[in-house]
């Protein structure tokens, strides 16, 4: 019983411990945001869906009744292809 209790009081005072460092340790400052970015598309574009990864994002619109992909980088917005989607003619 002896040894449990200790091996109990040791661990509450490990995890106190690990929780008093991470507080008075911190860097006292939250990231700073990240700038505000727009991403101009065609007037009367309605955007279907988005998604996210590797660094980019791809936007489905609707323009003019037609689908487009549009992928941007990540962090400039910088467009980085366009592909239209549709029958071929």
């Amino acid at each position: 019983m002896l040894i449990a209790s200790l091996t109990t009081f040791l661990a509450f005072a490990f995890v106190l411990a690990v929780i008093g460092y991470r507080v008075f340790r911190g860097s006292g400052s939250a990231p700073a945001p990240a700038p505000e970015l727009s991403v101009a598309l065609p007037a009367g574009a309605k955007v279907v869906a988005s998604a996210v990864g590797d660094g980019r994002v791809v936007l489905t619109i609707e323009v003019g009744g037609a689908l487009e992909l549009r992928s941007f980088d990540v962090d400039t917005l910088k467009p980085l292809a366009v592909r239209r989607l549709g029958a071929d003619p």
